[in-house]
């Protein structure tokens, strides 16, 4: 939406407490203007009086659809952040949402996905960042005024007069509770300081170990956490909605500290304070540094959005929240969270039943196409989408979601991965969208050093049972074990075959040609089943040592002839060379172990030299020619692709569109 002027015309998305101190923030500020506020009780007598001048407006969705709105900020809840800021990205407004920006950092990642798709500016609201105070602090710090920094204490804590199970502030349904009402405060000030006294905007934390008291509502009521940094620097962090804390910054450093009181507000209230500073050195004596009084609190943070918004960036300058600071400050709030196992019951699957924009799933996607593949009885998607590294529910489902609606429908899973909570995430997922019947799920068993026929129905009735079905419609033994004859490994997988808890073709996984063979010879001589999919690591670059032990890969000229020969589908893993045609892998940098003992050749260099050269032809990138390269095949080829984030899947996208002739494929190989 193209910018009126040099004023920035904001909305206000939820007539809150906060909305009101951003109300004053804009007024005080110099870019912007509030001329609506969005309420889902439009007729609340006191909303003319709070925001006098601003057109009231009968619910969010209005706001979005305002024309005479550039920005709007988000002053829901915590569980509406996500989900507004995405369909206000998709109506082209500006954003500014009120921290946290989200759940989790898997929900902010997919907030700015929808931003960055857009082109939008998506912010959080941290309203110290871009005040005085926080610059000068930093000054401080990087010109060592106390010396080397080695320790830093954060509070932000108040006391809520009782327990209120139905206030946002306790409630579980309001995702409640001190670590992200007021914990990301401590963090965020950690994180900067760290990364002040390291000459960066910021530094992300190596470890965090937290604890938290959980009330009745199952919420944190307090808690706190430690933070180490790879500089030395340890922080000590605390917060909470039902004890008075200090409220105090402390920065220790080698020759003194620095403290601030009540940092959160310069010392004062949302309108402002002092702002200032005491230095006290270890031979006693104290300076006070001030920035001196400053205008409305919030207003730093209006004009940092608006200024961004009007040079047409997507996101804060620092000390602002970039991005990538406010992903990393949401990671440390999801590793507290994970320690004092805070999980609420919003982000499991009973209550999370849409999608993170609030709407039902949608069926019939089409950026990712589907094929027919020998022995599967439905058609499934050109590629596989891995997710061994999902955690909870809610971070699952962003990427399960994200896959289906573009037109996937084939999952990969194991019974080894994530000690079988992957299975189980899926199980709840598929039961709580009801796809089963649309999607083809892939189950692998028998991994070393448990590679025997006897454990293969037994962890395919565990993984069933986590899984929320009765078959899969794929199966491979995820290993060989060369001790055990081949014919009763094809006996155990026929079995289950017959009983219906396999559908559709079974095989290895890193299994040899001559294994392979010997398996479909010994189904033969005895009228079984024979193994009609094989999963081992196929792409552009030939692996050169094993990732893991036992791993072997299919990229060889006799492994490649044999595929064609057979026509046997190949699911491969590390279809891309996890990262060999991206730009972490190059000759003078070494500094990745498993790029360079698994890809490092100059053979393999001399294909990703190619790839770079094709992909500048044809207006690509050198990560989707390998991906196109594995889809190109002359024999079913099927990638198994594991993207972590949903930009990571759009870009894994964008490689369907390309079809390499098989001129192009030798020329990739050979030159």
């Amino acid at each position: 939406m193209a910018l009126q002027g040099t004023t920035i015309r904001w909305g206000i998305l939820g007539p809150g407490e906060i909305a009101k101190a951003f109300r004053d923030g804009v007024k005080a500020s110099r870019t912007g203007k509030l001329v609506a506020i969005a309420s889902r009780n439009p007729q609340k007598p006191s909303l003319p009086v709070d925001f006098p001048g601003a057109r009231i407006l009968d619910g969010y969705d209005a706001l979005l659809k305002d024309p005479e709105v550039d920005a709007i900020y988000i002053a829901t809840p915590h569980p509406g952040h996500a989900e507004w800021a995405i369909k206000a990205a998709e109506a082209g407004k500006h954003v500014l949402v009120e921290k946290p920006m989200a759940l989790s950092a898997f929900e902010a990642d997919a907030m700015f996905n929808a931003a960055r798709k857009a082109n939008t500016f998506l912010g959080e609201a941290f309203m110290y960042r871009l005040h005085p105070i926080t610059k000068k602090l930093a000054e401080l710090v990087s010109t060592g005024a106390i010396g080397e920094v080695r320790m830093i204490q954060s509070s932000f804590g108040f006391q809520m007069g009782k327990f209120l199970p139905e206030h946002r502030l306790f409630a579980n349904d309001m995702a409640g509770g001190g670590i992200l009402d007021v914990g990301g405060y401590t963090a965020s000030i950690a994180r900067f300081i760290a990364g002040a006294a390291a000459g960066k905007p910021f530094l992300d934390p190596v470890k965090v170990v937290g604890s938290a008291h959980l009330g009745k509502a199952g919420t944190d009521e307090w808690a706190a956490a430690v933070l180490e940094f790879d500089t030395g620097v340890i922080a000590q962090i605390s917060c909470s909605i039902f004890v008075q804390l200090e409220n105090v910054l402390r920065i220790h450093g080698g020759t003194g500290r620095i403290e601030v009181k009540d940092f959160w507000f310069a010392g004062g209230d949302r309108s402002g304070g002092p702002g200032n500073i005491e230095i006290i050195r270890n031979d006693g004596t104290r300076e006070t540094v001030s920035v001196g009084p400053q205008p409305h609190l919030y207003s730093f943070e209006a004009d940092g959005a608006g200024e961004a918004i009007l040079a047409g960036k997507r996101e804060f300058a620092p000390p602002g929240m970039t991005w990538a600071d406010s992903l990393g400050n949401l990671r440390v709030q999801d590793a507290w969270r994970a320690a004092a196992r805070l999980e609420y019951g919003i982000e499991k699957s009973a209550k999370r039943t849409a999608t993170l924009k609030g709407t039902p799933l949608q069926h019939g996607g089409t950026r990712i196409a589907k094929r027919s593949i020998p022995g599967v009885k439905k058609p499934a998607s050109v590629v596989a989408m891995g997710f061994e590294d999902f955690r909870t529910f809610s971070s699952a489902a962003i990427m399960l979601d994200g896959f289906f609606e573009a037109g996937g429908n084939l999952y990969d899973t194991a019974f080894v991965y994530g000690a079988g909570q992957t299975e189980a995430l899926f199980g709840e997922w598929h039961t709580n969208r009801g796809v089963r019947e649309d999607v083809v799920v892939i189950g692998k068993g028998a991994h070393s050093p448990l590679c025997y026929p006897d454990v293969i129905g037994k962890q395919l009735s565990q993984s069933l049972d986590r899984l929320k079905t009765d078959y899969v419609d794929l199966y491979f033994m995820h290993r060989d074990n060369l001790d055990v004859p081949v014919g009763e490994f094809v006996d155990a997988m026929d079995a289950e075959v017959k009983a219906g808890r396999i559908r559709g073709p079974f095989g290895g996984s890193n299994w040899t040609k001559a294994r392979m063979d010997e398996a479909i010879a010994y189904a033969e001589r005895t009228g079984k089943q024979a193994p009609g999919a094989l999963s081992n690591n196929f792409a552009l670059a030939e692996m050169i040592k094993p990732i893991w032990a036992g791993c072997i890969a299919a990229s060889d000229d006799a492994y490649k002839a044999w595929l064609i020969e057979h026509q046997i589908p190949n699911f491969s893993w590390s279809s891309q060379a996890r990262g060999f045609f991206t730009d972490r892998a190059g000759r003078d940098k070494r500094d990745n172990a498993e790029l360079v003992d698994t890809w490092y050749s100059d053979s393999n260099f001399a294909r990703r030299d190619r790839a770079i050269e094709l992909s500048k032809q044809l207006g690509a990138s050198p990560i989707h020619i390998a991906l196109a390269y594995v889809l190109a095949q002359p024999f079913p080829s099927i990638p198994l692709i594991g993207p972590r984030r949903l930009d990571e899947l759009d870009d894994s996208i964008k490689a369907l569109s390309i079809k390499l002739t098989p001129e192009q494929v030798r020329w990739l190989e050979r030159g």
